[in-house]
């Protein structure tokens, strides 16, 4: 059975009263500050956060915003923030959120395809909004969270309203929580939903595999772990780091925070965790505070992950993640078994994202997570059948089914016919796999090896070619930052580019050297023989927040016209 998220939280924060529940920023450019003592922290006890998403619910429901009402939310990841989300929760609005590393075009097509009738936001999303005022039409409700310049309400105002309680709602499982978009980074951004049920059932699945005990103090740089965080009852420390260019944090600040909160977990993307694992290293500075490190958003950035966990105490755990906006999570894999799958990675297995999370024998076991490796195929699959499924060891496509899985896209029947699987089980109730959209295989012990993006396969005359299993292999030449594998020309006919990056200090003259050299790798091995092109790139292009997700699509581009930058 479910938990509900609105009842949890009032749990907790009866649980938890006096003691902090945020603690965040208050200085105007925190990117100035050289030590944590700069920031100006200040503190939100779990009693104070509480009458927050009280008032705020209670004024939404006046205003308008209420059970079913999509409303799009764009507050920088303080406080209001947070209080927001579970106002909207507690209401039954629905909240819309969009990662804002996307650019301002892609959101737009975002929230248009929505019909959200409320907006949430900073000052300048309004103005963003009266600037593209087709696209909000059917908003007829708007909340400022800083001064208003156009009228309508302020967070500011509410908080310092008095009147009655909202209302309680009675909210069922299959309720809609919650529209997160997907990144778009391999194809259209899409909405995808949340019930109540299902993002508790992903909570459930985050404090099994985890175990962490209520009051955690976690540094938090993802709202939405941030979300789960509170809900377990963890002081959630809000770090100095702009969502939109997550790599270019301080991790010497980083590390400066941890070490003044003492905090115990931390969560993030490769794109922080490189960073702070290379200056650990440089400095040795020791992180003796932190047991627990995830690593999620992107592949794990193995070299990073290695500085991080030597500046941890001998007892820590260090972990790599592995979901999708859809289905999260998924996998998991801890730091010592992580370490001893590198020689493999570098030999063309693939990158280990773990083991599927475990199918429950107990009574919700229906209800849990299972994970399927099924045929590569660009074709729309409408309905489910056993011979899909691929023998163990086989390279396939991801597919999962369980409670934490979104079943649906909103509004987006072409795209929940893309990446959706129906199956008619023998009792006749129907269960829906989600494609994931990764290619990967499954070892005996049950791991998962990812091997690329399915739409981002190379399509030669003589077989597919799987980028990351690919890459990995060439990754290992010393002079080489990262690499990038794109295919030329027509499907079922292209030819293979390994574009690359020299590491910085390495001059341009030894590029020959370096394609020489690659040449001479690729042929060492049966599935990088076919790759002949070598192409030397100045900076890939890559998704502004994780510095992670490469543009293969304009990589592919720009070999095509010849490598000329």
């Amino acid at each position: 059975m479910s938990r509900d998220l609105s009842a949890l939280l009032d749990r907790r924060i009866e649980e938890r009263a006096d003691l902090p529940a945020i603690s965040y920023p208050t200085v105007a450019h925190p990117e100035r500050a050289e030590r944590a003592a700069d920031l100006g922290f200040a503190v939100l006890t779990f009693a104070e956060f509480g009458t927050r998403v009280r008032s705020y619910a209670a004024a939404f429901e006046r205003i308008g915003i209420t059970k079913g009402v999509k409303t799009i939310v764009m507050v920088k990841p303080d406080p209001d923030l947070f209080a927001v989300i579970f106002a909207l929760f507690e209401v039954g609005a629905v909240p819309v959120v969009v990662d804002p590393g996307m650019g301002v075009r892609r959101m737009l097509h975002c929230f248009r395809s929505v019909g959200a009738e409320a907006f949430i936001g900073i000052p300048v999303a309004h103005l963003v909004r009266l600037a593209a005022r087709r696209t909000f039409r059917s908003v007829r409700v708007h909340v400022t969270a800083g001064r208003s310049f156009w009228g309508g309400h302020t967070l500011l105002a509410m908080r310092r309203q008095t009147g009655a309680a909202a209302a309680e709602i009675a909210h069922a499982p299959d309720d809609l929580l919650m529209i997160a978009f997907t990144t778009g980074s391999t194809g259209p951004a899409k909405g995808v939903e949340f019930t109540r049920a299902g993002f508790a059932a992903s909570l459930r699945v985050i404090e099994q595999l985890h175990g962490r005990p209520t009051g955690f103090v976690s540094l938090t740089s993802v709202p939405l772990f941030g979300i789960f965080d509170l809900l377990q009852g963890a002081h959630v420390v809000l770090g100095p780091v702009d969502p939109v260019r997550v790599s270019k944090a301080d991790p010497a600040l980083l590390a400066d925070v941890v070490t003044s909160f003492e905090a115990t977990d931390g969560t993030a993307s490769p794109a922080l965790l490189g960073p702070l694992g290379e200056y650990l290293t440089r400095t040795g500075t020791r992180l003796p505070s932190l047991v627990r490190v995830i690593s999620m958003g992107a592949p794990a950035n193995l070299d990073a992950l290695a500085g991080v966990r030597a500046a941890l105490g001998e007892s820590a755990d260090v972990f790599t993640t592995y979901g999708a906006t859809e289905a999260l999570p998924l996998t998991t894999l801890e730091w010592s078994e992580l370490e001893e799958t590198r020689k493999h990675t570098a030999e063309g297995a693939g990158t280990c994202v773990g083991r599927p999370i475990p199918e429950s024998e107990s009574a919700v076991s229906e209800n849990e997570a299972r994970i399927r490796i099924i045929t590569i195929s660009d074709d729309e699959i409408t309905t489910w059948h056993d011979d899909l499924v691929l023998p163990q060891g086989q390279i396939g496509e991801i597919v999962s089914t369980g409670a934490q899985v979104s079943t649906a896209y909103h509004r987006d029947r072409a795209a929940d016919a893309r990446n959706k699987i129906d199956e008619t089980r023998p009792d006749g109730t129907v269960r829906r796999w989600h494609r994931v959209g990764d290619l990967a295989w499954q070892d005996e012990s049950g791991r998962l090896w990812f091997c690329g993006r399915s739409a981002q396969r190379v399509r030669t005359a003589a077989g597919d070619l799987f980028t990351v299993q690919c890459e990995q292999i060439f990754n290992t030449h010393p002079d080489v930052y990262r690499t990038a594998l794109v295919g030329v020309g027509a499907p079922d006919a292209q030819v293979p580019v390994l574009c690359f990056e020299l590491r910085t200090g390495v001059a341009a003259a030894e590029i020959p050297r370096v394609q020489r050299e690659l040449w001479s790798i690729a042929r060492e091995r049966e599935i990088t023989r076919p790759i002949k092109v070598f192409g030397a790139h100045p900076g890939f292009p890559v998704d502004i927040r994780h510095n992670a997700k490469i543009g293969r699509e304009e990589l592919a581009e720009w070999a095509g016209k010849g490598m000329t930058p």
